[in-house]
Parts: structure tokens; sequence; C-alpha cells
């Protein structure tokens, strides 16, 4: 939330000082849960507190129509994954953009390599692009940590894991799990 929207922020001031001064950024009351919205009417990008907004009148148009797939992509690399998947399912041109750079799925793939780094390199030797890398791993990668970080460490009976999201974990990420529990 707060961290996203200062990372928009800094970049929408970023685009000024490149040079784009056919918008203006200010601060809003805007929750800083609604992160990188486009409302077409207004010609606004909403990023938290902050508002990227066009100085002038162009009907239809969203920021990624106006500004360069550089400086858009820009903007798309500061979200994290959820805020890159719903903003992939913003319009066709936000997909598009996201989809075909393979670049913005790298980093968020690296953070989950650190805890799932075996599943990672495979998934990479065999060729899957980063953002299917990522897809295929994502989950995996936040329910090993979880079990690595103990949260499990006090279950007293299955029923009790019922409502937790799962998945189907490999006898060596079950190897590593034991082991943090042994050390606890």
């Amino acid at each position: 939330g707060a961290e996203v929207a200062q990372q928009v922020w800094a970049c929408a001031c970023s685009l000024v000082a490149l040079g784009f001064e056919s918008y203006t950024l200010r601060q809003t009351g805007v929750p800083s849960w609604y992160v990188s919205k486009w409302n077409p009417r207004t010609q606004c990008v909403y990023g938290g507190r902050c508002i990227l907004t066009s100085k002038q009148e162009v009907p239809g148009k969203n920021f990624a129509e106006t500004l360069p797939v550089e400086v858009s992509l820009k903007i798309f690399s500061k979200l994290d994954v959820q805020s890159l998947c719903v903003a992939a399912m913003t319009c066709k041109l936000w997909r598009g953009i996201i989809n075909s750079s393979d670049h913005l799925w790298r980093s968020h793939c690296l953070t989950v390599r650190a805890i799932c780094q075996r599943e990672i390199d495979r998934d990479r030797g065999s060729g899957y692009s980063w953002k299917v890398t990522l897809v295929r791993n994502y989950h995996k990668g936040c329910v090993k940590k979880q079990w690595l970080c103990g949260r499990y460490s006090n279950i007293r009976c299955a029923e009790e894991l019922l409502d937790r999201s799962m998945c189907d974990l490999d006898a060596e990420t079950w190897g590593e799990i034991l082991e943090a529990e042994m050390e606890r």
C-alpha cells in the first residue's frame, strides 16, 4: 500500500524531471490501497496518495498511450506482483505492455528464488519465461516460506491446516522444512 504509493510517486516525479511537462503531480487524499488506477474521464493515474495528471485534454487516452513504452514500463516496474497482475487486467494496452516485457517479472521471480532456488533454476533451465516461472512457483514460495519460518510449528492436528492455502511440495522441500524444525 504505502510503499507502492511512494514508489509510484517517485516514478511520477522522475517523469516530470525527464521533461514530461504535459503532466502535473499533486498529493491527494486517495486511500493508499487505491494504487495505479487510470481514470480516462479525468485523465489521471492514481498511485496511493498521489496523482499524475495530464495537463492537456486527451479524450479516451491513458498514460500508456501518451507516454513512450519505456516510461510506461518504468511505471509498471514499481508495482508489486499483485498490483502488476491487476494492472495487466485493466485494459488490453496495459496487458500487452506488461505481458510483452519479461523483464517486469524478473525481479519478482528472483525474490521467490530466495525461497525456491531449485525450482526457479529448473524452470529457467527448461526455457520458461520469467513470468511463467513466477506463476509456476509464486504460491509454492509463499507456502514454503511460511513452513520454514515456523508458522506451522505448533500444529496439533490436520484440521488446523484445513483453512490454510497449501500446495504440493517435493521430498527435498520437506527435508528443508524438517531441518528448520529440528533447529528450532
